[in-house]
Order: C-alpha cells, then sequence, then structure tokens
C-alpha cells in the first residue's frame, strides 16, 4: 500500500477542469472529478509500496490522478478525448512552465538529467525491500552516440494497472513522457512500452536541436 498524499488529487484536477469540460462538457467533467478522490484512495490501497521517499514515487502520485478521473467517469470519457485533454493538459501553462527544469540542449544540464537518472537507481540499490517493486534502471551509454539511453523491464504503474483493469488507459497515460522530455526541449524516441506488450519501456532522449540524432 503506498502512503496516501493529497497534493496530486487535489492540485491537478483543478488544473485539468478547463481541458475536461472542454472536451467532455460540465457535466462528465463535474461527475469525473467529484468521484475520483475516494477510487485514488483505493488506488494507492491496492498498489505496492515501493517507498514514500523513492525519487519515483510521484509517477504514481500523477498518474493515479489520470487513471481516477477515468474510472469515475464511468465510461464517458474515451481514450481519444483524454488522450487530447492530456496533450493539452501538459503542454499549457503553467503547467509546461513547471516542467520546463533547464535545456537539455546545454551539455551540463544534460549531464544533470543523466545523473539523476543514476541516483534514482543508487536509490533502488540501497533499498533492496523494494527493489523488485519500483523501476529498474538499465543504461546503455555505447548504444547511442547523442542523447542519453535507458531502459526499464518492470514498471509498477503497469503492474497496477494490468492487475486492476487499468490497462487499456495506461498507454494514454504513458504518452506523458514525451511532453515532459519536450518541456525539456528534448525528444523521446520509444519503441516499446510495457503497457502495449514491449518487454521493455525504452528511452532515447536527445536534445531538440540536434536534428539527425545518432
Amino acid at each position: 500500500m503506498m502512503k496516501y498524499i493529497g497534493t496530486y488529487i487535489t492540485l491537478f484536477p483543478i488544473l485539468l477542469r478547463k481541458h475536461l469540460a472542454r472536451q467532455f462538457g460540465k457535466g462528465v467533467t463535474k461527475k469525473a472529478i467529484r468521484g475520483a478522490k475516494p477510487i485514488y484512495k483505493q488506488m494507492l490501497q491496492k498498489c505496492d509500496d515501493i517507498g514514500f521517499d523513492n525519487p519515483m514515487s510521484s509517477n504514481i502520485y500523477m498518474c493515479f490522478v489520470f487513471l481516477a478521473i477515468w474510472e469515475a467517469s464511468e465510461g464517458a470519457i474515451d481514450l481519444e478525448g483524454y488522450r487530447a485533454v492530456i496533450k493539452n493538459f501538459m503542454t499549457s501553462f503553467p503547467v509546461s512552465k513547471f516542467l520546463a527544469n533547464g535545456d537539455i540542449n546545454d551539455p551540463n544540464t544534460l549531464a544533470l538529467a543523466k545523473e539523476k537518472f543514476h541516483k534514482m537507481q543508487e536509490w533502488a540499490d540501497a533499498h533492496p525491500e523494494y527493489k523488485d517493486k519500483t523501476w529498474d534502471f538499465n543504461f546503455d551509454e555505447t548504444k547511442h552516440k547523442d542523447g542519453s539511453y535507458y531502459h526499464f523491464t518492470r514498471c509498477p504503474i503497469e503492474a497496477f494497472a494490468r492487475k486492476n483493469g487499468f490497462l487499456e488507459i495506461l498507454p494514454v497515460c504513458c504518452e506523458m513522457d514525451y511532453y515532459l522530455t519536450e518541456a525539456k526541449h528534448g525528444v523521446l524516441h520509444r519503441d516499446y512500452t510495457l503497457a502495449t506488450g514491449g518487454k521493455i519501456c525504452d528511452y532515447w532522449i536527445v536534445p531538440d536541436k540536434i536534428t539527425n540524432p545518432r
């Protein structure tokens, strides 16, 4: 069970409301947002604990908001419409401004981003009680000359979605990785996700000023 915190389920619906209403109308929006919080709490109770201070835990707290809203709509929110909502949300101000933590076209910023990913894996290595439940970072600096590359073979959100009936909607949420990368002036190149049946989730992140990445 993941520890409940109310930050994401309180803040995100406020920012999502206008995008949901524009796509699905005020009635559906009101119902989905009103019903999301108890579902969100239930999801955290069912989710394997990966450690409250895990630097990757925010991924669960954030993604579960979108899954809970979708579930609370009781079918009134379709996948393609929700895809548009998530894109508009992630690329709009102030969300995009908040996510824009530096420009990875700057070599120093790219190096810091790589260091951050390695620290996340170091946290998992230092907490063996959670290591088999959290994401596993697999780095390969020889695979590409430009940018950075890593992949996961394990994702607790995918494991939860597969077990609890959210696998249909999860790929739409996985697309947030593209917008997170774009906010940092990068491009995400991806061939596989666990959510769509792949054996890995791969991340090749390249600064967006590189036109022909290698």
